[in-house]
């Protein structure tokens, strides 16, 4: 056997450079770089083994350098999720605090089911200097390390205590980032003793490997039942999730609900896949969702979820789909989504199952009055989202105000990015996508923090799209610092940074609860009350961007707004807009419910009327059986 000898590092490195994916044909790097921030526990290893492969041109593997482990997690899920989960990046981070900042990044990747490759360094293998600089010294057991948290919110979980344990370890890894089933986090914790050690590898592991990425097809007996029930249906409904994108499904989806007439529904990582004008098109579903959607959410017999996993805000907390006789046919590449409520399952690729629904539909459609209900619908709707979008608010806009002008000045192949606040609401009911990409809205862990970090990974993941990071002022101060590694990369991204002096989002579902928006405004403490409700903070966020390397402009009306807009457009840099909006709103009305407890007893006369609201609410929640 051919061997070569190398540090369990620098075979990692080779091993990564070699691995391809593959779908319908089309090939592309697999991990196509890795991001870091080097410290004790990687310098000498995964750092040494980089740079050895950039000097030496022994394997393509760039290295880049990110200010936040957390961020840089991020940016590799949002190039995942631009790249259909077909690429994503490796992630390498020092032992200790640097290895467990890439925690919620994991989480989120993983309840997002995007892949990404995670390398936290981890203590000595052979524990000759026990206890190191940052161990964690745990008493129930010797071979616990801090990186043993990372196993919850992997989809993979390995530690790599002897060289010769990367060769299953890095397969295993790789099987399961290409798995569309699967996928998610998976993590490879590496000792950094182990990291630098030397060993015999087989030359056959540094092969040119390409992991094909299938379309499962259905179970002709599963279609048969689904049409079936679907026959049987007055109301239809589709539901598009992010399956439907990730798998190329757009046309296929849109030439079924023209040929039936089924109005499609969509969720946050579905947006697009039918464009928002299309005539089934009916807008987000659920607790931010349009009045069309939820409209015929309450009304629809036959439910067909495509590519959803049904999360509480789909389903509002399980009240939307009202019809008592509801039934469900849930076509979805995971069995766990496939038979949720009850469903019949169509276990298959997002586009072969709609093809094979189409097949056996031929010649079948709703009633005309159906399609009548559902245009009248969409037109109500309109009628509500141009409201928003004009409400002539002031002195402040309105945050839709701010939206609806994006809307405008936008081409339909930008990318809007977002993840948390009040903005994904909004966004779902008023943002206008006609392209699957176009809406980047990370909702499944809505962590804050997201939304710089992933502008990169989306620019990176297709250069040629203008790239818009919509961020609130709570989400920016969580992590901005990747602003730097958009100028040092030369990543043109547009920031629009609405600033409203707290957190509108969980200040009003506050006080929807009877808890008043307490702790949700940034303010000076009142020495009176004793509480966070003094003057405004004097935090000049604008400056903050520039002095991180941005272009900055301001806006303080719409109209401002539009022009800075079209200035940073045309742009040559990372340009952050910079707009106050009021924190109070007006928000776009809502149309279902979110369950939030809200407290039993109380001695508050706000709260006690809140819980008389949310008895009520409760009554109209039920399981789908």
């Amino acid at each position: 056997m051919n061997t070569v000898r190398l540090t369990t590092a620098q075979a990692l490195v080779r091993f990564l450079a070699a691995q391809y994916s593959e779908r319908d044909g089309q090939e592309q790097r697999l991990i196509p770089g890795v991001w870091g921030i080097f410290g004790h526990g990687n310098v000498a290893g995964l750092g040494q083994a980089l740079l050895q492969a950039a000097v030496t041109k022994e394997a393509d593997l760039p290295y880049y350098l990110a200010r936040n482990e957390q961020g840089m997690v991020h940016a590799s899920v949002a190039y995942a999720k631009m790249r259909d989960r077909l690429a994503t990046f490796a992630c390498t981070a020092s032992t200790g605090p640097g290895s467990t900042n890439m925690i919620t990044g994991a989480a989120l990747a993983t309840t997002n089911r995007l892949p990404v490759l995670l390398l936290p360094s981890d203590m000595f293998a052979t524990r000759a200097a026990d206890p190191v600089l940052q161990q964690l010294e745990d008493t129930r057991g010797g071979d616990v390390t801090v990186n043993d948290a990372f196993r919850a919110v992997s989809k993979y979980f390995d530690r790599v205590q002897r060289p010769e344990q990367l060769i299953p370890a890095a397969l295993a890894a790789m099987r399961v980032l290409t798995d569309p089933v699967e996928t998610g986090a998976v993590t490879l914790a590496l000792p950094q003793d182990v990291q630098a050690e030397a060993y015999d590898w087989p030359v056959s592991l540094f092969r040119r490997r390409v992991w094909h990425v299938g379309r499962p097809g259905p179970e002709p007996a599963a279609v048969e039942r689904a049409v079936a029930l679907l026959c049987t249906a007055k109301k239809p409904l589709i539901v598009a999730g992010g399956g439907a994108v990730y798998s190329g499904a757009e046309t296929a989806l849109r030439a079924f609900a023209e040929a039936t007439g089924i109005p499609v529904a969509d969720t946050h990582a579905g947006k697009g896949a039918v464009p928002w004008d299309h005539p089934c098109a009916v807008g987000g579903i659920g607790s931010t969702g349009s009045y069309a959607a939820n409209e015929l959410a309450r009304e629809a017999d036959v439910v067909v979820g495509i590519g959803t996993r049904y999360s509480d805000f789909t389903t509002a907390s399980h009240t939307v789909f009202g019809n008592p006789d509801v039934t469900f046919v849930n076509l979805n590449v995971a069995r766990l989504d496939a038979v949720k409520h009850a469903a019949e399952p169509l276990v298959a690729d997002a586009r072969l199952g709609i093809q094979a629904l189409a097949g056996a539909l031929d010649g079948w459609e709703v009633e005309e009055s159906y399609r009548r209900r559902t245009r009248e619908l969409i037109a109500r709707t309109r009628e509500i989202e141009d409201a928003c979008f004009t409400v002539g608010h002031g002195p402040l806009p309105a945050q839709t105000e701010i939206l609806g002008a994006l809307n405008d000045v936008l081409d339909d192949r930008a990318v809007v990015v977002n993840a948390a606040g009040s903005m994904p609401g909004d966004l779902q009911q008023l943002w206008r996508a006609r392209d699957p990409k176009a809406y980047h809205v990370e909702y499944a862990y809505s962590c804050m923090g997201y939304e710089v970090a992933a502008g990169v990974g989306a620019k990176m993941a297709d250069p040629s799209r203008e790239v818009v990071v919509l961020v609130g002022d709570g989400s920016y101060l969580m992590m901005a610092q990747e602003i730097v590694t958009m100028v040092s990369e030369g990543l043109k991204v547009v920031i629009v940074l609405v600033q409203n002096h707290g957190f509108a989002s969980i200040g009003a579902l506050s006080e929807s609860l009877g808890s008043q928006r307490f702790g949700t405004k940034y303010r000076y403490r009142n020495g009176d009350s004793g509480r966070l409700d003094g003057d405004v903070l004097p935090v000049d966020l604008a400056a903050n961007a520039s002095s991180l390397g941005a272009d900055v402009l301001h806006a303080t009306t719409v109209e401002e707004f539009r022009s800075a807009m079209d200035q940073a457009k045309a742009a040559a840099r990372t340009t952050v807009v910079h707009v106050e909006t009021d924190l109070h709103g007006p928000n776009p009305p809502g149309h279902a419910w979110w369950d939030v407890p809200v407290s039993e007893v109380s001695a508050l006369d706000t709260t006690r009327a809140a819980y008389d609201t949310y008895t009520a609410r409760k009554q109209t929640q039920r399981h789908y059986l």
